[in-house]
């Protein structure tokens, strides 16, 4: 995998000043965690911007300063949600000797046979995994090959996944990521279409009815 590399500068700008480093086209950014105090910087905001938007939150990047380099993670990205620009990033500094856990997003990859041939409707559980390892072995991705759901009821678990070495998956083997359920069947409601005298017929009386009447009648003379 290619090392991604960002050039940052310390920066002594804080608190609504950052507005005017902005404004020149720098993105502040801090750095902190393993062994290391917060350390406020400054990146292009160009170059961070468009390096950024390839890099995964499990994916590793180095923070190079003043020549020192920093193996670090993607924390948070806050953007302006106008213009959709990256206005402040938080780095994450780890150990390459040290294991860390991280959550990998799923990919769903293939062609299912229940899907194809039974019009079956894919629905997803879990989107991402929880792991353990050590920072260079950090996977981008984990990808599930979904061809294996080949009938109605077929399902992929966590128990059914198999990774990378030296990757170990903290999440529950029998979480559900994918299951291959019947497609929906809308009921149809019967129309009863309604009767229709036709011109010139007597509505028809109940004998019932009619009796009932007739005696009424005889007890009135």
């Amino acid at each position: 995998m290619e090392k991604t590399v960002l050039k940052a500068a310390r920066r002594t700008v804080t608190g609504k000043q950052v507005r005017a480093l902005r404004r020149q086209g720098q993105l502040p950014a801090v750095i902190y965690g393993h062994r290391l105090e917060p350390i406020a910087l400054i990146l292009d905001a160009h170059d961070a911007g468009l390096t950024l938007s390839r890099v995964s939150s499990s994916q590793l990047v180095s923070i190079d300063l003043e020549g020192k380099e920093y193996p670090a993670l993607v924390r948070e990205k806050q953007r302006n949600y106008i213009k959709g620009t990256l206005t402040h990033v938080d780095f994450l500094a780890v150990s390459l000797t040290e294991k860390l856990r991280a959550s990998v997003g799923i990919e769903l990859t293939g062609l299912s046979p229940a899907v194809k041939d039974f019009d079956a409707i894919l629905v997803t559980g879990l989107t991402a995994l929880d792991i353990e390892c050590l920072p260079g072995d950090l996977p981008e991705k984990a990808v599930v090959d979904i061809s294996t759901l080949a009938h109605i009821g077929d399902a992929i678990h966590v128990s059914d996944v198999t990774l990378w070495e030296n990757v170990e998956i903290l999440s529950g083997p029998d979480e559900m990521i994918v299951i291959a359920t019947a497609p929906r069947v809308e009921a149809v409601e019967e129309v009863v279409a309604p009767v229709v005298e036709a011109e010139g017929e007597e509505p028809e009386i109940s004998v019932e009815r009619g009796k009932k009447e007739e005696g009424e009648a005889k007890g009135e003379e």
